[in-house]
């Protein structure tokens, strides 16, 4: 088969296949950056040291631009979804303690990703244990990763 570019040309099927691994390995099957792994790590132990300045700081985006959607609705903001996290878990014994699970993490560009997990939060005492799933929109800037966007439920 003679292909007008000079280079060998792949049969019709063939190339299909090339092409949809092609797309696919890059963006969608890709593992989730290790820098995100340390991100998510590095929030757990400061929430189950009952440290909610810390949880923020160690994979959210520091930005008004911040979105936090939960069971109470739209946060925005930084320092708002900050307020909303000591409003729900004012001390150490209410936050309990943070467990995520991974499912699954889709690349959305260079730059961008979603990662879908789960929470699970066992707390002592009469306080009831809680869990649930969420989508993080992370961002990257140079080698951090950032939570851009925020729904749990």
């Amino acid at each position: 088969m003679w292909c007008a570019t000079g280079i060998s040309c792949i049969s019709g099927s063939m190339s299909k296949v090339l092409l949809a691994l092609f797309i696919a390995l890059p963006w969608g099957l890709a593992a989730q950056p290790r820098a995100v792994v340390r991100a998510m790590e590095a929030q757990e132990a400061a929430w189950n040291r009952g440290d909610a300045a810390a949880f923020m700081a160690a994979g959210y985006v520091n930005s008004p631009d911040l979105l936090f959607v939960g069971s109470n609705g739209l946060t925005e903001g930084f320092e708002e979804t900050l307020a909303r996290y000591r409003t729900s878990y004012p001390d150490a014994a209410a936050m309990g303690q943070l467990e995520f699970g991974f499912l699954r993490w889709v690349r959305l560009g260079m730059r961008h990703g979603l990662y879908v997990g789960t929470w699970k939060l066992m707390r002592a005492g009469k306080a009831e244990d809680l869990s649930g799933h969420f989508t993080l929109v992370w961002r990257r800037s140079g080698s951090t990763w950032r939570i851009l966007a925020d729904h749990s439920s």
